[in-house]
């Protein structure tokens, strides 16, 4: 069911949560989005427009500058694998039709148990203005490690999707998409109907639940994600940024996952996840944006009595 978004100031966040840190300086860079400005901002402070337009062509995945410097903040010197089809899959077009609405798909063929699990997803746009477009901590709950989104893309780039389990080992698959415009694309919806949606969810269930076997979940967020990149026709002024960074599910008050996302993801943020059903309980979905914009969904999800 739709859910009324309600305005409200979160506290400061805990000192070592460097991410969470980020969205309270979103735009000290302007290069830097709510993840990008933490991890990437002493390399993208320096680097200029036509430095950064020396985008990869398309047969170096390794050579890219901007995840060479995104590689070593998150994993150091760590090793990454290559992701085999039957390890890691990462679903998107090689070229898209709209550049502001690019859809991907990460998914893991790994069981995700409470022994061996894929605790979190990483999405990497490496030509956008913030690279580090999304991330998602799972949990055994979700029964199966799947996320679906749609993107922009700012200029021909290299995208990837880096797994990393419970055990800390790395894998990764990388596609390369041709698109270009995404992050600076003016709003599709009419901006007073957006405003008066602006927060609104819907989270729907896919089938009948089955005890021990992963159900999809569709989340729905009105929500224009606005880059601060887009300029209003109309009064020739940038739009100011205002998008969706955290999202937050729980089952019966278990977590199934948390994800902290940028305006990498497209207006009208849309998540196709994975969960485990169990005995019952509430399926509840938080978001909040970085204005401070609180809003929920929730729906009963049970098991049938045999």
């Amino acid at each position: 069911m739709p859910a009324q978004p309600t305005q409200r100031r979160t506290p400061p966040p805990p000192p070592g949560d460097v991410l969470r840190h980020a969205d309270r300086r979103v735009w000290a860079l302007r290069w830097g989005g709510a993840l990008g400005a933490a991890l990437l901002g002493p390399w993208l402070a320096g680097a200029t427009p036509a430095a950064r337009a020396q985008l990869p062509t398309g047969d170096n995945p390794d050579g890219s500058e901007v995840w060479l410097a995104l590689r070593e903040t998150l994993f150091g010197d760590r090793p990454i694998t290559p992701a085999r089809p039957d390890t890691l899959v990462l679903e998107a077009p090689l070229r898209a039709v709209d550049a502001a609405v690019v859809p991907v798909a990460i998914r893991s063929r790994l069981p995700q148990t409470a022994q061996r699990h894929v605790r979190r997803l990483m999405l990497v746009i490496d030509s956008n203005p913030s690279p580090l477009g999304m991330m998602v901590w799972l949990t055994p709950e979700s029964g199966r490690a799947e996320i679906e989104t749609r993107v922009r893309v700012d200029a021909y780039s290299y995208v990837r999707a880096i797994a990393e389990m419970n055990d800390g080992s790395l894998i990764m698959a990388v596609r390369y998409v041709k698109a270009s415009g995404g992050c600076s694309a003016p709003a599709a919806s009419d901006a007073q109907a957006a405003l008066a949606r602006l927060g609104q969810m819907r989270l729907q269930v896919e089938g009948v639940p089955v005890a021990g076997q992963p159900m999809a979940v569709q989340l729905q967020i009105s929500h224009p994600n606005h880059s601060g990149m887009a300029m209003d026709q109309l009064t020739r002024q940038f739009t100011p940024a205002q998008f969706v960074r955290q999202v937050d599910v729980t089952l019966a008050g278990r977590p199934v996952l948390s994800a902290q996302v940028d305006f990498s993801i497209s207006e009208n943020p849309h998540l196709r996840f994975f969960v485990l059903p169990g005995p019952g309980g509430e399926l509840l979905a938080r978001m909040v944006d970085t204005d401070d914009l609180h809003a929920s969904a929730s729906a009963t999800l049970s098991v049938p009595a045999r």
